[in-house]
C-alpha cells in the first residue's frame, strides 16, 4: 500500500511539473512580439526582377527549442510520457499525461488485488487441504498450486520401506505422475521390469524429480466445496496478474508513442523554422521607361 501511494504521488507530481511548464511557456509567448514573417513588396517603374534571397532570422531555432538541446524532448517523453510536448508546446501533453496517470494507479489496484487472491488461495490450501499432513508447510511453485486445482489428492511419495515405493493410485497427482513414467520407459506399462534394470530406474528417477513429496503433501477428500472456492480464488488471481501486464504493456506503449511524436514535432519545427529563413522581394513593373 505505501508503495501504490508513493507511485501516485510521484505520478501525480508529474503531472503538476508538466502542467506548470505549459503555463509558463505559454506566459512566455503572450509576452514575446510577434515573429511572424511578412512579405515585402515593392514597385519600381524602370526594372522587373524577381530575386530569392536568405536573411538573418532568430526563428531558426524555435525559442521553445533554444532554453534545452533539441533531443531532449524526445528523451523526456519517453521517461515521462507528455514532457517532451510540454517543451514544444503541444496541448496534447495533457493526453498523454492523464493516460500515463491512470494505467499506473490501474496496475496498482490490480496488482494489489491479484495478490491478495494469491495470498488468500494459498491460506485456503494450507489450512484446509494440507493442513494434516504438515504443521509448517512450504510455499510451492506456481506448479504445484495449479495441482491443487486439478486433483482431488496429491497420494503419497512412498508407500514405505527404505526405497522409493512410487505411488500406484491413478487418481491421484503422484499415481499419474508414476503412470506417465511407465509409459514413458516401460515397454508395457503393465508389466514393470526389475528394479535394477536400467529402464526401471529412468522411469524412478522420472517420478522423484515429480512427484509432490511428503512435505507438499495435500488433500480436498470431503472438502470438495472448498477446492471449488479455492479454484475461483485463484482464477481471480490469475485474471488480476492479466489486467496488471496488460497495463504495463499500455504503459510501455504510451511512452514510446510520447517519445516517438515528441522527436516528430522536433523535426517538424526545426525542418519548418529553417525554411522560414528565406523571403521573397518581388518587383512589379507599373510602366514603361521615361525617355
Amino acid at each position: 500500500m505505501r508503495a501504490r501511494s508513493g507511485l501516485v504521488a510521484m505520478t501525480c507530481a508529474a503531472i503538476l511539473v508538466l502542467v506548470c511548464a505549459r503555463a509558463t511557456a505559454l506566459a512566455q509567448a503572450r509576452a514575446r512580439p510577434s515573429m511572424l514573417a511578412r512579405d515585402r513588396w515593392s514597385v519600381a517603374g524602370a526594372s522587373s526582377a524577381a530575386q530569392v534571397a536568405p536573411i538573418e532570422d532568430a526563428r531558426i531555432s524555435p525559442p521553445r527549442l533554444r532554453r534545452l538541446p533539441a533531443w531532449s524532448a524526445p528523451l523526456l517523453s519517453a521517461v515521462v510520457p507528455g514532457a517532451g510536448q510540454a517543451v514544444v508546446g503541444q496541448e496534447r501533453f495533457v493526453a498523454y499525461a492523464a493516460t500515463e496517470g491512470f494505467f499506473w494507479v490501474e496496475f496498482l489496484k490490480n496488482r494489489a488485488e491479484a495478490n491478495r487472491q494469491r495470498r488468500t488461495y494459498r491460506e485456503l490450501a494450507n489450512r484446509v487441504a494440507r493442513g494434516s499432513f504438515s504443521d509448517a508447510a512450504p510455499d510451492g511453485d506456481w506448479d504445484y498450486y495449479e495441482r491443487l486445482e486439478h486433483y482431488l489428492e496429491s497420494g503419497v511419495y512412498s508407500q514405505g520401506g527404505p526405497l522409493v515405493v512410487p505411488e500406484t493410485d491413478e487418481s491421484t497427482f503422484n499415481g499419474a505422475v508414476w503412470l506417465l513414467a511407465r509409459r514413458t520407459y516401460f515397454a508395457n506399462p503393465t508389466l514393470p521390469p526389475a528394479r535394477d534394470t536400467p529402464q526401471y530406474q529412468a522411469a524412478l528417477a522420472f517420478y522423484e524429480r515429480r512427484a509432490a513429496r511428503p512435505e507438499f503433501r495435500w488433500s480436498w477428500r470431503n472438502a470438495q466445496l472448498e477446492q471449488d472456492v479455492y479454484r475461483r480464488t485463484i482464477n481471480k488471481a490469475n485474471d488480476g496478474f492479466r489486467r496488471a501486464t496488460t497495463d504495463l504493456s499500455v504503459i510501455l506503449a504510451n511512452h514510446i508513442l510520447s517519445a516517438v511524436d515528441a522527436f516528430g514535432s522536433v523535426r517538424l519545427q526545426l525542418h519548418g523554422s529553417a525554411m522560414s529563413g528565406y523571403r521573397a522581394q518581388v518587383t512589379i513593373p507599373l510602366g514603361g521607361t521615361s525617355k
